[in-house]
């Protein structure tokens, strides 16, 4: 059988074989989706990417420092964009869909969800858990929406911030936050854990997310980013509650 290791440190996991295989870094909002994808290609154990998953800002850092990653899954398109421009990249790239953000909250808390804009601004939510928006953009997306509502005072020294979005909704789950404001990705994760409603996309810019090739990636790295673009891959993206771009 073969060995599998998961390692959390600093906010990024890491997933990986025991064979070699290409290193992928992947907003952590794609943990889920991605092994599901990887799985769908049915390749041998020594050309299946290995994944290092955080929030954006976090791996763009390391990219810029000389981490071996071949492939970088951005949900910040930005980002990806400033690799281009710096030559560490490949252009053009692929926006390979949208993010959408949703309102979270543990399964046993007695909240209507019906209307999301009312629900964010209940009472019962002391503690609001996001990603930090310093340099994860659903965090970002996460203030903004609470700008358009009216909510970012009342949020004020009441925001929980996870390193990366998933660590957001862990601190809802634990019950160290009454609801987070976290990927629709991770909310669909969370399976009977916890309740979600989505909210609405013209609260916030778009999540656009760009994968760009690291310059010096190999065949197996482009091969992969071949297939992120494929039908079967854009399916799994759409399961796990991500959206096609211009759609």
């Amino acid at each position: 059988m073969r060995l599998r290791l998961i390692l959390t440190f600093f906010g990024v996991t890491l997933l990986a074989s025991t064979a070699q295989a290409f290193t992928v870094a992947a907003a952590s909002d794609l943990q889920h989706a991605l092994p599901e994808i990887e799985a769908a290609r049915g390749l041998p154990p020594g050309a299946r990417a290995k994944f290092v998953f955080g929030s954006s800002g976090t791996l763009y850092r390391q990219i810029v420092q000389g981490a071996p990653f071949e492939v970088f899954l951005s949900a910040d398109e930005a980002l990806a964009e400033q690799l281009i421009d710096q030559r560490r990249a490949d252009a053009p790239g692929l926006v390979y869909a949208v993010g959408r953000l949703a309102l979270m909250i543990g399964a046993a808390r007695r909240l209507e969800l019906q209307d999301p804009k009312t629900a964010l601004a209940s009472p019962q939510i002391k503690r609001l858990a996001i990603a930090n928006p310093e340099h994860a953009p659903y965090g970002r997306a996460a203030m903004e929406t609470l700008g358009r509502l009216g909510l970012a005072e009342v949020f004020r020294g009441r925001l929980l911030l996870g390193e990366n979005v998933s660590q957001a909704a862990r601190f809802v789950l634990d019950g160290g936050a009454e609801a987070g404001l976290v990927a629709l990705s991770i909310a669909f994760a969370a399976g009977d854990k916890a309740r979600h409603v989505v909210m609405p996309a013209t609260l916030h810019a778009p999540i656009r997310q760009r994968l760009v090739l690291i310059k010096g990636a190999g065949a197996d790295a482009r091969a992969f980013a071949a297939f992120m673009a494929s039908k079967e891959a854009m399916r799994v993206l759409a399961r796990h509650g991500f959206e096609r771009p211009g759609s």
